[in-house]
C-alpha cells in the first residue's frame, strides 16, 4: 500500500498522523477484502482551504470534516471484481489500485473530538475510516446506507483497538 502523505497548515495534532493513517488504510484494505494493494492520497488542511475545497467540489459555503474524491465508480460498493479489465484503475508503474484523495480539516478533528468527548486519535482514525468506505463506493444519502457504514467503520476502528 502506497500513502501520499500531505500536511498543510500550523495547527498539528497530537498523533503520528502518517503512521495511524497507514494503519487505518490498511485495516479497511483488509475489511473491504480488497484483492489489490492499493494507492491513497492523504492530505491534512485547515478549515479555510477545506471549505474552498467543499464549496468547489461540492457547492457547500462551508469548512466539513472530511473529504473523499473516489477515483473509481464502483457498480456495486466495496465488490472488486470488475476491475481486472479497468486498467485505468491502476498505477501504470507500480500496478496499485488508485483509490483516491482524502482530505481532512485538523480543524474539524481538534472540535469534533472535544464535542464527541473522545481522542483526537479516535476522531482522525474514525474520518480516515469513513473516507476509506467512500473510496470503496460506499455512501450515507439514505438511512439504510449510513447504518451500513456507521457498522463497517466501528468495526474497522475496533479491529484497531480504537474506540470511544
Amino acid at each position: 500500500m502506497t500513502l501520499n502523505y500531505e500536511e498543510e497548515g500550523e495547527v498539528k495534532l497530537p498523533v503520528d498522523c502518517e503512521g495511524l493513517a497507514k494503519e487505518v488504510i490498511e485495516a479497511a484494505l483488509d475489511y473491504a477484502e480488497c484483492p489489490y494493494e492499493a494507492e491513497v492520497n492523504l492530505l491534512l488542511t485547515t478549515d479555510e482551504e477545506i471549505h474552498q475545497m467543499n464549496k468547489e467540489h461540492r457547492g457547500i459555503d462551508r469548512p466539513t470534516d472530511v473529504l473523499s474524491f473516489p477515483m473509481v465508480e464502483y457498480e456495486e460498493a466495496g465488490q472488486f471484481d470488475f476491475l481486472e479489465d479497468q486498467y485505468d484503475c491502476f498505477h501504470p508503474e507500480t500496478g496499485e489500485l488508485l483509490l483516491g484523495d482524502i482530505v481532512i480539516s485538523k480543524d474539524r478533528v481538534i472540535a469534533q473530538a472535544e464535542e464527541y468527548g473522545h481522542e483526537i486519535k479516535r476522531e482522525y482514525a474514525f474520518l480516515i475510516a469513513h473516507s476509506m468506505l467512500h473510496l470503496f463506493g460506499y455512501d450515507h444519502m439514505e438511512e439504510e446506507e449510513r447504518k451500513t457504514m456507521e457498522r463497517m467503520q466501528n468495526e474497522i476502528l475496533n479491529a484497531l483497538n480504537i474506540v470511544r
